[in-house]
């Protein structure tokens, strides 16, 4: 089999000895190749009646000792199937397959990636051997093929070359091992197309192009044969856009190739882009003794890619990239994925408002590639090839990042990803490789890679300002991870584009902060709007890509979960987190830019609009409104990356305007409710007689039909109840709740420690000692009991106040001394229920001014509590609840459990309807779960965004610290 070099591998790294592998630096270019020209990797033909998949259950064998007789699935990972195959060692698969009868054809079988080394034999017959994982491969196996029944076999190893020098394993967290992408027996004719690519152009005024189409024949017969190439073009309702046959100036000989280069123009063609992903359908005819041998069929879309400055360009226009990284991955399948599932997170991250997708850090299957052509999505290609010379791999400790010898893989991991996906319209940057340290190979790869193909620019994921790994890289496009919120601004002195390769980080680390509270993750969306607000106001930051976009965690057959965590929008079964909508609406392409300081003339609504779309005027889109009295679409022109005015007739009598932004496909971009008229709240008119008694211990108020009990010595109310049905065991108490980052604490090399026996954090109030100085005060309007507190490490004051109108409001002033506590993540007055209190209400005033109905964001709703006890942190080989709020611990469900910011009120109440509700002026939050038999009621007077370390300003910004600081606040309250 051709492959780019030639490579032999001595040994490999050997973790047990700490020996350094040895690799003979063997990089002689195959005869008939040059530099920079990849392995033949033919087009497969469309025509099912000359294919032959070799996907579904082979045979396995651990070693070659033993005879392949295990069942496993192809594609997939070993591992996931329940084996292992240690390092060094050298797994077989086998597969018997019945021939087609395919007289007179070459016959080629192609894998699309197995990782990550590979000897393929046909009938006992060596026909390949390839190194690199995610990459496809093709031999030519028709000499070795027989009648009737054939044996295919492939040996593998893991943990090789190519997988330290991209940190494949590691990065996984379990050895990434097996046949991971699909396998096809193809047939051709003995002459052949070997390979067509194309690429596509713009005159200045980028109206009418230019189709570059180089076509490779090759004649693998034994006869001369006289050639003509046939090229129909068609637009996608099927009309012939160009119709050219090309006649080969020379016979092919037996053995030779020809290169056909052609240049047609093609005027006015429909453009692709994000926004209007309109696909050709190129069929290309082989036409031999005047007959046609052979035909493929691809799809093209016409679009150019130039750097202008520090501004990226497509079809002449600038682009701003949304986008977020993404793995393949699924908990149980690990890195070998579904068709279904590559289609399917193409589809969840564009319904999120991304057009860009980083395939980190390995190269796409060609399912995504091709969604993404089809339903608009940019893609930058990344190779094989992670951390060479970081801190987060540690074989560099070993090995020299300059060495010559790793040359050959880095060039390979480049040019084999580049010849599968260059016909691809989606695929507009080729990625080196991530956050490594450039040096002279690098340059060496950029040269490969640029001579290869010049119509899409290069990034390298380092750092472009800074010292942290910053050496100067000459990629078409500068690249920084991680930036605050100043990372945009800094971006315009660069003079290439700068690209926030990594930016964003979901909470992830913090690991049992997570676990104890969900609503960490609610706290994500505000901070990433002002983000890529700025990202967005800045012409020298062309985007950036979330990280992550998948949870990236395997549940292995053995029961363990490994991997990094839970860092996406989505989960590993493709379940929408909080993050997944805070996306969603900092994404939005259209944004209305007041709706808090909007203004009404002449009954209308006046909204100022800002339309992000790249290349998608607003006049596309149908724009509908609701309001309490009418309906309606309405027209706008505004185009791309313009602002303009919506105006919405509205009267008098209009309290709310629901807006909505629909695309062409149906798909909604961004939706907003606009209040006109704010709800007057109905003063409440209960009255209730208020007493008070006491004794030695304790003070008893009546309040109606309420009765609480104070502790005289702790000032704590250590009871309430409501017509005789007891609400409250205890509290309100004050509580601090500490930062906490905790990641499980389990020993890592580069942050993977995900595992599966971690607990949530138990919250407890202050440990109250005693108080002093009680004093009561009664008037008709309210009974008030003031008291100084004595807490271990804290002391300050409370006060309680019993008030006729049924609510009951306490007030602290407190001031920590316990350094653990110095920096909160919330703190506030705790209450104690019942375990039987398990259904929470709230209503909020949020961030956004609409919110998905299953994001626990949401400004109102009802939660249950169904707190289930797990042996482990989830459940294995299904998700717990169709939804992700519904998952559930035993502190309760995501939704239940997690923090609600800004609340109007929240409320407990158990299934006789009795409860407690909290009544707030939307400056408090709100927490609820089990713990200790009893549910615990935080309501907050601070809180903030968690404790992930990734994510710096704007994130941070709430964080605090109370040292030295008397904290006041209160809480209102009634039972019911």
């Amino acid at each position: 089999m051709k492959i780019l070099y030639q490579v032999t591998l001595v040994s490999l790294l050997c973790v047990g000895n700490s020996s350094i592998a040895q690799i003979k630096n063997n990089t002689t270019l195959l005869a008939g190749q040059t530099n920079n020209t990849p392995a033949r990797l033919s087009p497969v033909p469309a025509d099912a009646a000359w294919k032959l998949s070799l996907n579904g259950a082979w045979e396995f064998s651990e070693n070659l000792d033993k005879p392949a007789s295990k069942p496993i699935q192809v594609p997939g990972e070993w591992v996931m199937q329940g084996y292992t195959v240690n390092a060094g060692e050298t797994a077989q698969y086998s597969k018997s397959f019945v021939m087609p009868v395919w007289k007179g054809k070459r016959i080629k079988l192609k894998f699309d990636g197995v990782s990550s080394h590979a000897v393929v034999k046909i009938n006992g017959h060596q026909v390949a051997e390839h190194e690199g994982s995610f990459v496809p491969f093709e031999a030519d196996v028709t000499d070795f093929l027989q009648p009737g029944n054939n044996v295919l076999v492939v040996e593998v190893q893991a943990l090789t070359i190519s997988d330290l020098l991209a940190c494949t394993s590691q990065y996984a967290a379990h050895t990434v091992g097996g046949i991971l992408r699909k396998v096809t027996l193809f047939a051709l004719p003995e002459t052949n197309i070997a390979d067509i690519s194309l690429k596509t152009s713009f005159d200045k005024q980028y109206k009418n192009a230019s189709l570059q189409l180089s076509t490779r024949l090759t004649n693998e017969s034994k006869t001369t044969a006289s050639a003509a190439i046939h090229y129909v073009l068609r637009d996608k309702d099927g009309k012939v856009v160009l119709n050219k046959t090309i006649p080969m100036d020379q016979a092919l000989i037996p053995g030779a190739s020809m290169l056909s280069e052609q240049r047609f123009a093609v005027n006015n063609p429909r453009q692709w882009n994000t926004d209007h992903p309109y696909l050709y359908e190129l069929s290309t005819e082989l036409i031999i003794g005047g007959k046609a041998v052979q035909e493929n069929r691809q799809k093209l879309g016409f679009r150019q890619v130039e750097i202008k400055g520090n501004q990226l360009l497509v079809n002449g226009k600038p682009v701003k990239l949304r986008g977020v990284n993404r793995h393949s991955v699924h908990p149980l399948t690990g890195r070998s994925i579904s068709p279904d599932l590559e289609i399917k997170d193409a589809t969840l991250f564009k319904q999120a408002n991304c057009n860009y997708i980083r395939s980190s850090h390995y190269p796409p299957a060609q399912e995504f590639l091709e969604a993404a052509d089809s339903i608009g999505l940019f893609v930058e290609n990344e190779s094989s090839l992670t951390w060479i010379q970081h801190h987060a791999s540690p074989i560099w400790k070993l090995w020299n990042y300059k060495d010559e010898q790793f040359l050959p893989y880095m060039i390979s991991a480049n040019l084999e990803k580049m010849q599968a996906a260059k016909n691809h319209p989606s695929v507009i940057i080729w990625s080196l490789g991530n956050e490594s340290m450039w040096s002279p190979l690098w340059q060496k790869v950029q040269d490969q890679v640029k001579a290869f193909d010049d119509s899409r620019p290069t990034a390298f994921h380092d750092q472009c300002w800074g010292g942290f790994n910053n050496a100067g890289s000459k990629a078409d496009i500068a690249n920084y991870h991680y930036p605050g919120i100043n990372g945009a601004a800094a971006t315009d002195t660069m003079s290439r584009p700068t690209l926030f390769g990594e930016y964003a980080h979901l909470s992830t680390y913090n690991r049992r902060e997570l676990l104890t509270d969900p609503g960490v993750r609610s706290a994500y969306g505000l901070p990433l709007v002002k983000m890529y607000d700025s990202i967005y106001h800045h012409q020298g930051s062309l985007g950036g890509a979330i990280w992550s976009g998948i949870d990236d965690t395997f549940q292995l057959p053995d029961g363990r979960i490994v991997g990094y965590g839970p860092w996406g929008p989505i989960d590993g079964w493709r379940r929408a987190k909080p993050e997944y909508w805070a996306m969603k609406k900092a994404y939005a392409p259209v944004v209305v830019k007041n709706i808090k300081d909007f203004k009404v003339v002449n009954n209308n609504l006046i909204l100022e609009l800002e339309n992000r779309y790249d290349f998608r005027s607003l006049s596309e889109l149908t724009i509908s409104y609701r309001t309490n009295t009418a309906s309606g679409t309405i027209k706008s022109s505004i185009g791309p990356h313009q602002n303009g005015q919506l105006k919405i007739p509205v009267n008098g009598s209009t309290a709310e305007v629901y807006l909505t932004f629909k695309e062409p496909s149906g798909f909604i971009a961004n939706e907003e409710r606009i209040v006109l008229k704010e709800a007057i709240a109905t003063p409440d008119p209960l009255v209730v007689s208020l007493s008070l008694k006491e004794n030695e211990a304790s003070y008893f108020i009546r309040q109606g039909e309420n009765r609480f009990t104070i502790d005289k010595r702790t000032g704590i109310i250590s009871g309430a109840d409501h017509q005789g049905e007891k609400i409250l065991s205890q509290g309100p108490v004050f509580c601090i709740v500490p930062m906490n980052s905790e990641d499980g604490g389990k020993p890592n090399v580069a942050g993977e420690t995900y595992q599966n026996n971690i607990y949530p954090i138990k919250n407890y109030p202050l440990i109250t000692l005693f108080v002093k100085n009680l004093s009561v005060e009664e008037s008709p309007e309210a009974i008030v009991i003031a008291m100084e507190t004595t807490y271990a490490n804290a002391s300050g004051n409370l006060k309680y106040a019993f008030m006729k109108n049924g609510n009951v409001r306490v007030d602290y002033a407190i001031e920590s001394k316990d350094p653990a506590a110095f920096n909160p993540y919330q703190y506030g007055m705790l209450f104690q229920l019942p375990k039987d209190f398990d259904q929470l209400n709230w209503k909020r005033r949020g961030d956004f001014s609409l919110y998905h109905p299953d994001d626990i964001s949401r400004d109102a709703g009802t939660a249950k509590l169904n707190a289930k006890w797990l042996p482990a942190v989830e459940e294995l080989g299904k998700p717990a609840a169709e939804l992700w709020k519904d998952d559930a611990n035993e502190m309760g469900s995501n939704d239940f459990r997690a923090t609600k910011q800004q609340i109007i009120s929240a409320a407990l109440s158990n299934k006789n309807n009795k409860g407690i509700q909290v009544i707030s002026d939307e400056s408090q939050s709100s927490r609820s779960w089990l713990q200790d038999g009893h549910i615990q009621f935080l309501i907050a007077d601070y809180s903030n965004n968690g404790s992930e370390p990734f994510y710096n300003t704007p994130f941070t910004d709430q964080r605090i610290s109370i040292k030295g600081k008397k904290l006041k606040g209160n809480v209102t309250f009634r039972l019911r």
